[in-house]
């Protein structure tokens, strides 16, 4: 499934909300908001700006660091991959 970058989490929708948020960010780094090897919007930002627990944003983050979009540095935050531009998404699992 696909995401708009400017799209707002629908918690009643099939989707589950941190795949949902994985769309969305995988989106906007596909349209150009983060340029690779820079930070993302941090956790806190996140979950503030999508109103989502921190664990939902966290579990996001996890689906983009698997599919190799995103790399995370301990104490400095999430970055955009440098061959992100290259990395196949696995794709949004409608349940899961």
């Amino acid at each position: 499934m696909e995401f708009e970058p400017d799209a707002e989490i629908d918690h009643a929708g099939p989707v589950t909300p941190y795949r949902q948020l994985a769309g969305i960010l995988r989106a906007r780094i596909a349209r150009g908001d983060w340029q690779p090897n820079r930070a993302i919007a941090s956790e806190t930002q996140l979950v503030q700006q999508y109103g989502l627990a921190r664990t939902t944003v966290r579990r996001a983050i996890a689906v983009l660091v698997e599919e190799g979009l995103v790399f995370t540095v301990p104490q400095r935050g999430t970055y955009v991959s440098p061959d992100a531009a290259t990395a196949r998404p696995q794709g949004d699992a409608a349940t899961d």
